[in-house]
């Protein structure tokens, strides 16, 4: 692995590390506010965060025409969408389904991604699928428990959220070489807080007491869990193979419990230590080189 790719590896990890703890802040917060109005404040916090240096041009070559300009706002505003999107249909979702099927749901990116790439005409290693499999396997072992309900319709919205997710991933890895990864991002947030905004407003309304009663856990999300970590997503993958980064990702759930079992004394069972291991096998496997090399899908010319 050259140093780039560590470097990418490396960040991923850092993001998967801050959404992780993110879950502890989120569910303080939605003691006082509700969850669009958390996710809307997010946008417009991350937003106004990465605006100084997105406009000064920092972490990357600010576009040099209008051409560019019109191209980076065009990228930054399609990966806005999804960005918005999945995290409101997971958000929704969580009304009707447990905190732990929506993790193990959403996190079924890190198949949807290879899957989805052989119909961009590439084709991962077969070690990357293995990967992709232990790291499934490790997340269901780590959040599904036994005797759950059966499939539900808040686990149909979180199966579109993983979807769209997907999407997302897939869209960072054909824009972030091309751009800035601050100035991708703080578009990217900006338009979630645009879209976010009437939301929130006409479905739970605005009261400044209970945005007080949620600042610091607001203050983490925004900063933290979107502005830093989302741009350390798009930093990381102007070098990292899209599927190793879905890997890579996913860790979002281990981190998520430990950050219980650190922060809320919430206990470990075997059976989610047994997951977190096998996941983080998967990550080790996926870090080889021959994990690396992505070949053209078979029956398509050169990939794109």
């Amino acid at each position: 692995m050259n140093k780039n790719h560590l470097r990418g590896s490396l960040c991923c990890v850092l993001a998967a590390l801050i959404w992780g703890v993110a879950f502890v802040a989120q569910v303080a917060g939605m003691d006082h506010v509700g969850p669009f109005t958390f996710l809307g404040l997010r946008c417009w916090l991350a937003a106004a965060v990465l605006a100084p240096l997105a406009l000064r041009g920092r972490a990357g070559k600010a576009p040099a025409s209008s051409a560019d300009r019109r191209a980076l706002w065009g990228a930054g505003i399609l990966c806005g969408l999804c960005l918005y999107t999945a995290s409101a249909f997971q958000q929704y979702g969580l009304q009707y389904t447990t905190a732990g099927k929506s993790g193990f749901i959403t996190a079924l990116y890190v198949v949807l991604v290879p899957l989805a790439r052989l119909l961009t005409g590439r084709r991962p290693p077969l070690l990357l699928w293995i990967c992709a499999a232990l790291a499934a396997a490790g997340l269901w072992l780590l959040c599904m428990t036994p005797g759950q309900a059966g499939f539900n319709p808040g686990d149909l919205l979180t199966l579109i959220c993983a979807l769209i997710f997907t999407c997302h991933i897939l869209l960072l890895d054909h824009f972030s070489p091309r751009f800035s990864s601050v100035q991708l991002s703080c578009i990217q947030f900006l338009t979630g807080g645009v879209i976010g905004a009437p939301i929130f407003l006409l479905s739970e309304g605005f009261c400044w007491q209970d945005v007080a009663g949620a600042a610091l856990p607001i203050l983490y999300a925004g900063i933290l869990s979107s502005g830093v970590a989302y741009t350390l997503q798009a930093y990381a993958q102007k070098n990292t193979d899209p599927t190793v980064a879905s890997i890579l990702l996913c860790l979002e759930s281990v981190f998520s419990v430990l950050a219980g079992w650190i922060l809320l004394g919430q206990a470990l069972s075997r059976r989610e230590l047994a997951g977190c291991g096998v996941m983080f096998a998967a990550i080790l496997l996926a870090q080889l080189p021959s994990a690396q090399k992505t070949a053209p899908a078979r029956g398509n010319g050169s990939a794109a």
